[in-house]
Protein backbone atom coordinates (compact mmCIF):
# COMPACT_ATOMS: atom_id res chain seq x y z
CA UNK A 1 0.00 0.00 0.00
CA UNK A 2 1.85 3.04 -1.20
CA UNK A 3 0.19 6.63 -0.49
CA UNK A 4 1.29 9.68 -1.34
CA UNK A 5 2.26 12.42 1.64
CA UNK A 6 -0.33 15.25 0.56
CA UNK A 7 0.94 18.73 0.41
CA UNK A 8 0.46 21.07 2.56
CA UNK A 9 -2.83 23.62 2.01
CA UNK A 10 -2.19 27.10 3.03
CA UNK A 11 -4.05 29.33 4.37
CA UNK A 12 -8.16 28.95 4.90
CA UNK A 13 -7.54 25.61 3.09
CA UNK A 14 -4.98 24.83 5.82
CA UNK A 15 -7.82 25.30 8.76
CA UNK A 16 -9.97 23.33 6.77
CA UNK A 17 -7.76 20.05 6.60
CA UNK A 18 -7.02 20.52 9.79
CA UNK A 19 -10.56 20.13 11.04
CA UNK A 20 -10.99 17.39 8.71
CA UNK A 21 -7.89 15.56 10.54
CA UNK A 22 -9.78 16.36 13.90
CA UNK A 23 -12.89 14.81 12.58
CA UNK A 24 -10.94 11.56 11.65
CA UNK A 25 -9.04 11.93 14.89
CA UNK A 26 -12.49 11.69 16.57
CA UNK A 27 -13.62 8.94 14.34
CA UNK A 28 -11.14 6.59 15.47
CA UNK A 29 -11.18 7.42 19.19
CA UNK A 30 -14.95 6.79 19.21
CA UNK A 31 -13.60 3.32 17.97
CA UNK A 32 -12.93 2.85 21.93
CA UNK A 33 -14.81 1.59 24.38
CA UNK A 34 -13.03 3.72 27.01
CA UNK A 35 -13.72 6.81 25.06
CA UNK A 36 -17.24 6.18 24.69
CA UNK A 37 -17.64 5.23 28.42
CA UNK A 38 -16.03 8.83 28.92
CA UNK A 39 -18.60 10.22 26.95
CA UNK A 40 -21.54 8.48 28.91
CA UNK A 41 -19.60 9.21 31.89
CA UNK A 42 -19.90 12.83 30.65
CA UNK A 43 -23.20 12.75 30.27
CA UNK A 44 -24.41 11.52 33.38
CA UNK A 45 -22.50 13.74 35.16
CA UNK A 46 -24.05 16.68 33.22
CA UNK A 47 -27.57 15.16 34.12
CA UNK A 48 -26.36 15.34 37.99
CA UNK A 49 -25.50 18.74 37.47
CA UNK A 50 -28.46 19.83 36.03
CA UNK A 51 -30.40 18.14 38.85
CA UNK A 52 -28.52 19.66 41.57
CA UNK A 53 -29.08 22.47 39.81
CA UNK A 54 -25.42 23.57 39.24
CA UNK A 55 -24.22 26.70 37.98
CA UNK A 56 -24.09 27.55 34.25
CA UNK A 57 -19.84 27.93 35.73
CA UNK A 58 -19.94 24.65 37.44
CA UNK A 59 -21.10 22.82 34.49
CA UNK A 60 -18.77 24.55 32.04
CA UNK A 61 -15.69 23.70 34.14
CA UNK A 62 -17.06 20.11 34.64
CA UNK A 63 -17.61 20.27 30.72
CA UNK A 64 -13.78 21.35 30.49
CA UNK A 65 -12.43 18.45 32.74
CA UNK A 66 -14.66 15.98 30.52
CA UNK A 67 -13.18 17.70 27.33
CA UNK A 68 -9.75 17.22 28.85
CA UNK A 69 -10.41 13.35 29.58
CA UNK A 70 -10.99 13.03 26.00
CA UNK A 71 -7.70 14.50 25.23
CA UNK A 72 -5.93 12.53 27.44
CA UNK A 73 -7.83 9.63 26.16
CA UNK A 74 -6.96 10.47 22.59
CA UNK A 75 -3.62 11.03 23.25
CA UNK A 76 -3.02 7.56 25.20
CA UNK A 77 -4.72 6.04 21.97
CA UNK A 78 -2.08 7.93 19.81
CA UNK A 79 0.89 6.03 22.55
CA UNK A 80 -0.79 2.78 21.95
CA UNK A 81 -0.94 2.85 17.89
CA UNK A 82 2.32 3.88 17.89
CA UNK A 83 3.53 1.28 20.56
CA UNK A 84 1.77 -1.45 18.90
CA UNK A 85 3.47 -0.20 15.42
CA UNK A 86 6.95 0.27 16.86
CA UNK A 87 7.27 -2.65 19.22
CA UNK A 88 4.56 -5.09 17.98
CA UNK A 89 6.59 -8.01 20.18
CA UNK A 90 6.09 -8.02 24.28
CA UNK A 91 8.29 -5.82 25.76
CA UNK A 92 8.74 -3.96 29.40
CA UNK A 93 9.03 -0.44 28.12
CA UNK A 94 6.41 -0.82 25.21
CA UNK A 95 3.88 -2.00 28.71
CA UNK A 96 5.71 1.01 30.96
CA UNK A 97 4.71 3.37 28.10
CA UNK A 98 1.15 2.34 27.72
CA UNK A 99 0.46 1.70 31.55
CA UNK A 100 2.00 5.74 32.04
CA UNK A 101 -0.59 6.88 29.45
CA UNK A 102 -3.23 4.43 30.97
CA UNK A 103 -2.42 6.67 34.34
CA UNK A 104 -2.63 9.86 32.56
CA UNK A 105 -6.33 9.23 31.71
CA UNK A 106 -6.83 7.89 35.33
CA UNK A 107 -5.28 10.95 36.96
CA UNK A 108 -7.73 13.02 33.99
CA UNK A 109 -10.79 11.22 35.10
CA UNK A 110 -9.67 11.61 39.45
CA UNK A 111 -9.98 15.44 38.57
CA UNK A 112 -12.89 15.21 36.43
CA UNK A 113 -14.64 13.04 39.20
CA UNK A 114 -13.20 15.14 41.80
CA UNK A 115 -14.84 17.99 40.95
CA UNK A 116 -18.55 16.62 40.21
CA UNK A 117 -18.43 15.16 43.51
CA UNK A 118 -17.14 18.37 44.86
CA UNK A 119 -20.05 19.92 43.15
CA UNK A 120 -22.70 17.50 44.30
CA UNK A 121 -21.97 17.89 48.08
CA UNK A 122 -22.01 21.65 47.68
CA UNK A 123 -17.80 22.04 48.36
CA UNK A 124 -17.63 23.89 45.47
Amino acid sequence: MNREIPVPRRGVMHAVSAAGYSLAGLRRLMQETAARLELAGTAGGGLLLLARGASAGQCLIFAALCCAVLAVEALNTALEVLTDRISPEWSVEAKHAKDLGSLAVALTLCVAGGYLAAVMVGGV
